[in-house]
């Protein structure tokens, strides 16, 4: 089968994920976290807001509790669809300034830090000693199945007859 390179891009990462891929750029450590939370409460005040256990939107919710049940959903979405870690149990704290301001969220270029996030699993997971891949596998798989429609597996079932 020949074909020429192969590399999952950042276009795919727009057309398959509906991404943004221009925008502001997602880096930088933790040292300036209180200037992304409104209101001006401490760090970690917020944060154990933001994660506090929840179920459903009560009936008749102020906004305050909307944007709480909102940063905790986008937060789990973050940690179990875009930036998956091998515990999916925990979410990485990095990605909470950006979701201190809801309405700044679609100015990031979460594109690239997904396709960067991938990559960065993919090359670790060549670590011998690494037994499980992490990151966003499902656009791994999106790519592969477009790239190589003859490995999907829908395809293969019917060509088998089952």
């Amino acid at each position: 089968m020949p074909f020429g390179e192969c590399a999952i891009t950042l276009q795919d990462v727009a057309y398959q994920l509906r991404l943004p891929i221009n925008g502001h750029y997602i880096s930088g450590c933790l040292t300036d976290f209180e200037t992304y939370i409104e209101g001006g409460c401490p760090a970690w005040a917020s944060f154990k807001e933001l994660l506090d256990t929840f179920r459903e939107l009560p009936d008749g919710a102020d906004e305050a509790t909307v944007r709480r049940y909102a940063w905790a959903y986008i937060m789990m979405m973050l940690g179990t669809q875009l930036f998956v870690n091998k515990s999916s149990t925990r979410i990485y704290i990095r990605w909470l300034p950006y979701v201190g301001r809801l309405e700044d969220m679609d100015g990031y270029n979460w594109g690239s830090v997904s396709l960067s996030w991938l990559y960065r699993c993919m090359f670790r997971v060549g670590n011998r000693h690494v037994v499980k891949l992490a990151g966003q596998l499902q656009l791994l798989q999106s790519w592969i199945f477009w790239q190589f429609p003859e490995l999907d597996p829908l395809d293969m079932i019917r060509s088998v007859g089952l």
